[in-house]
């Protein structure tokens, strides 16, 4: 009898260590480098043959397409939290529930929101930079340094890394409120932060704003140029959520006109970037209007050796766990399949 196959996608270390530990010898295991241009798809026989498909990076997307020629396929499991690439609808349709791995790199991405931050409001980067570049030995002129103590600190999405985030900024003395819809009523007060009902009143009454939301459709391009016309003069704006909900020709405008003083973005609305947008460019050649007031980084929050090796044990336990006892964990298409 053969044994099922997991097939995993895209990986990014060498080891299989991991996987082939949790599969034992119950089930087999096959390895698919993903270096092709994004959209593109793998051989028919790939998808054809798969009991189990590990999405270990969202380049490669499941579309309707795609599904359809997955006809062994029992399960589909994303190694990260976002899901955007993946047709979870088209997947129930044929009857595949698609899982996540929500609880991997929680304090990493909370840890890289307040780096971001701190690397423009103390500096950081600039005056590295400043000193390797013309040298002098100057504290004076760093446009984004500021005190972080009382500073009104926004999160949009209270979930998991929301909240890792908050208690982090609530330990530099920041004062946290949020908005998020999908939280109960009352859900504040366990917290124990600010609530606004609406994304405009965050906004209005934040100094920083970190993003910690999926990309939904609801979610996409959300904060564009009116909410950001909502923010206070010489704003923050931190993302590490994903760059499809930011609106990149608002936030060039915001900068340019000072609504917002500074931006870290870890996302980007296309990865690898585009680097003819005017925004990109204009950092990426250190034009003076934005020289130190933007911070990038490769969609990098997530990373630390620990957090690979949680997402690699939570993402194949999740399935093997499904194929062995029909167990789901953490689910995005269980009231549809």
């Amino acid at each position: 009898m053969n044994k099922p196959l997991i097939v995993v996608v895209d990986p990014q270390h060498p080891e299989r260590d991991i996987e082939h530990a949790l599969c034992g010898s119950d089930f087999d295991l096959e390895f698919m480098p993903y270096d092709l241009a994004p959209g593109t798809a793998l051989p028919d026989a790939v998808y054809a043959r798969a009991d189990a498909w590990l999405n270990y990076r969202g380049r490669h997307r499941l579309s309707d397409d795609i599904l359809a020629k997955m006809t062994r396929c029992r399960i589909i499991v994303t190694s990260g939290v976002g899901y955007d690439h993946i047709d979870i609808v088209a997947a129930a349709r044929r009857g595949i529930p698609v899982c996540n791995v929500p609880d991997y790199g929680t304090t990493e991405v909370a840890d890289h929101a307040l780096a971001l931050l701190l690397s423009l409001t103390r500096g950081i980067a600039s005056y590295d930079a400043t000193l390797r570049e013309a040298g002098g030995w100057a504290a004076l002129g760093m446009p984004t340094v500021r005190r972080l103590r009382g500073l009104r600190f926004g999160i949009v999405g209270l979930g998991r890394i929301g909240v890792a985030t908050a208690r982090r900024a609530s330990g530099f003395d920041m004062q946290v409120r949020f908005f998020d819809p999908h939280l109960p009523p009352g859900a504040e007060l366990a917290v124990g932060y600010r609530r606004h009902i609406s994304l405009h009143d965050l906004m209005a009454d934040s100094d920083i704003v970190s993003l910690h939301t999926p990309l939904t459709p609801d979610t996409r391009g959300m904060i564009d140029a009116d909410a950001l016309a909502a923010l206070p003069p010489d704003a923050i704006l931190i993302n590490t959520s994903r760059g499809g909900v930011v609106d990149l020709d608002a936030i060039a405008n915001a900068l340019r006109g000072g609504r917002l003083q500074a931006a870290g973005l870890d996302v980007l609305p296309t990865e690898p970037p585009d680097y003819g947008h005017p925004l990109l460019r204009a950092w990426r050649e250190g034009e003076d209007w934005i020289r130190n007031r933007l911070i990038i980084t490769p969609h990098s929050a997530f990373y630390a050796p620990e957090s690979i090796a949680d997402k690699r044990r939570l993402t194949t336990s999740t399935a093997i766990d499904f194929l062995r006892t029909g167990a789901l964990r953490a689910c995005l298409n269980q009231h549809l399949v």
